[in-house]
């Protein structure tokens, strides 16, 4: 089986104007890093998806576990989808909410990217049920919720400070102590070739290069290593889904009656890793 993260650039850009880099990454299920990086645009990220999860199937039909940071389906006109706000209340504690998808917002590339992924054969499942045939399944994912909700990772009390500049201090020292959240980020994620499932690191030249070099400060180049990071989070996040099922993660959005679903069937699901004490509903 092969485990793909994407942590998607939710705007598609324009004639004028590229869209912002995603960040890519594809491990098995021992975490080895089997391709790893960076590109542009929705069509540039389903040809890359699509190369990986072939690169197995040796009759060329697509099989993979794809975790996408981005909305997939988003039935709701406005406001929140159900799954974003359970984010908030099962993580709430470590201060990790997510932001508000609607069918208003300018910038859906995920509904976009699983266009062409389905019409590749590819299937938006709940998280729970492995369909087969297609063995081609995407899954949103946030890793914020993987950060806190596998306690492998340490974060106990509140998310890492990784992403936005710290407010109240001079940029200098906010720039400074956001590479050290990252830093310190990556050594965490260093201690997962020993976990259950396992990520390495170490086994690509892309992710070996979060190991080896300190975070940068500079805002481009910190989101460049940001994305690389989110997407191995991503392709984590796939493999606890399925080693270990939902005895490790939650269907947040699962079962609501208003946006569970769009008018073509397709669940609106976060497959979320949680603690214990983070979990709504019954595994």
């Amino acid at each position: 089986m092969r485990f793909i993260g994407v942590d998607l650039a939710w705007g598609e850009g324009t004639a004028t104007r590229p869209a912002n880099e995603t960040g890519l990454c594809a491990i098995d299920e021992n975490g080895t890093v089997l391709a790893a990086g960076w590109t542009r645009g929705i069509d540039a990220v389903a040809e890359w998806v699509l190369r990986e999860a072939r690169a197995v199937a040796p009759d060329g039909h697509p099989e993979a576990l794809v975790a996408i940071d981005a909305p997939l389906v988003v039935p709701n006109a406005t406001g929140m989808r159900e799954g974003e706000k359970q984010v908030g209340r099962a993580y709430g504690r470590w201060k990790v909410s997510a932001n508000a998808s609607n069918q208003a917002l300018k910038w859906l590339g995920g509904v976009s990217l699983r266009g062409r992924l389905e019409a590749e054969g590819a299937v938006v499942v709940s998280g729970a049920a492995a369909p087969a045939p297609p063995a081609f399944r995407l899954v949103e994912c946030y890793p914020y919720t993987t950060l806190v909700g596998m306690d492998e990772l340490g974060y106990d009390d509140e998310r890492p400070r990784y992403k936005r500049l710290p407010r109240g201090v001079p940029p200098a020292v906010a720039r400074q102590r956001r590479a050290e959240a990252t830093d310190d980020l990556v050594r965490r994620i260093a201690t997962l070739r020993s976990a259950d499932p396992p990520l390495r690191l170490e086994s690509h030249p892309v992710t070996r290069a979060l190991l080896d070099e300190r975070s940068p400060l500079e805002g481009p180049a910190h989101k460049h290593r940001e994305d690389l990071i989110d997407a191995a989070l991503c392709a984590w996040t796939a493999s606890i889904l399925e080693r270990h099922g939902e005895s490790r993660v939650q269907l947040l959005g699962l079962g609501a009656s208003v946006d569970s679903h769009d008018a073509d069937g397709r669940p609106a699901v976060i497959v979320a890793p949680c603690r214990p004490s983070q979990r709504l509903t019954s595994p």
